[in-house]
């Protein structure tokens, strides 16, 4: 497995922007190739760092491309798969954050770095039925938030943010969530009372 990640990560890096889509499709489908993409993108932003947004989006891109086939996969008939390969408890936590929290059941783990399940959450979206473009939306952000504060810490930090990210992810990204849910908690509010008025 480690002269697989390291043979991916030569190609990757030798094709640039696209490699890195392939990388993150792979990850983010079929295959689990934890972190490579993060050390990916930081290296490609210290070798081109006018080029930090594209190499951004392109983890993103090949990331939704990905994730998007476990979701389709999924809402044709999954649920036998998804119980096989995750235990039955896991399974219901993830359909009630659906049921209770919408988008942010998929932006906040995608934003998340590993051990977070987050194949688990993209396979219960298309299980539980949540709509292609909704997923998307939601994938772009989370994903697009993660990818593009990597990419910015690679601009201002170079090689060490790679180390700051190996010793700060869990807290970056649970301020990246908070960040997140303010946000979502602020919009639903504007909602309600953009109703109340139009009632």
């Amino acid at each position: 497995m480690h002269r697989l990640v390291d043979w991916v990560q030569r190609i990757a890096t030798g094709l640039g922007g696209p490699g890195l889509i392939l990388v993150a499709f792979l990850d983010s489908s079929f295959l689990s190739l934890p972190e490579i993409c993060d050390i990916l993108v930081i290296g490609m932003v210290i070798q081109h760092p006018h080029l930090w947004l594209y190499y951004a989006a392109c983890a993103t891109l090949g990331s939704l491309s990905g994730s998007y086939v476990l979701y389709a996969l999924a809402r044709k008939g999954g649920e036998a798969f998804l119980r096989r390969r995750f235990k039955e408890r896991h399974i219901a936590r993830g359909l009630d954050a659906f049921k209770r929290y919408g988008l942010l059941a998929v932006i906040i783990p995608s934003m998340l770095p590993p051990p977070m399940p987050f194949k688990l959450f993209v396979l219960l979206a298309g299980v539980s039925g949540v709509r292609p473009m909704t997923f998307s939306i939601a994938l772009v952000i989370g994903r697009g938030l993660r990818f593009g504060l990597i990419a910015l810490l690679a601009l201002y930090y170079g090689l060490a943010a790679l180390q700051y990210l190996k010793d700060n992810a869990g807290i970056v990204s649970l301020w990246l969530a908070i960040a997140v849910v303010v946000l979502a908690f602020g919009f639903w509010l504007w909602r309600r009372r953009g109703r109340r008025r139009a009632a």
